[in-house]
């Protein structure tokens, strides 16, 4: 009997840290703006959707350096840079190829 509740215990403990580990990684607040300069630096965006531990939706903007900060999705200037970023990676895959002299 002493054994089966020090073994509930031991189990219960380890739940619970696990648990404690298992958070996403979620946006919590908006920023407002961001200037020009740090816009130029965006390298890359993502969705996050309001499912499993995440309590709002976001873009989650990826910058060069692996920085990140996140902005409310219904505002007009993150739509805008989500169509500079996308603009970006488009020019950079429809390059022509550098022709060969004969």
């Amino acid at each position: 009997m002493r054994f089966s509740v020090i073994f509930f215990l031991i189990l219960a403990c380890l739940y619970f840290t696990l648990a404690q580990g298992s958070y996403e990684d979620c946006c919590l607040k908006y920023v407002r703006r961001v200037k020009k300069s740090v816009e130029r630096m965006v390298t890359s965006f993502r969705r996050q959707e309001t499912d499993g531990g995440c309590n709002i939706p976001a873009i989650v903007f990826t910058m060069k350096g692996g920085r990140l900060f996140c902005a409310d999705p219904r505002e007009k200037w993150v739509n805008g840079l989500m169509l500079k970023v996308r603009s970006k990676k488009s020019k950079k895959h429809t390059r022509r190829p550098k022709r060969l002299r004969s």
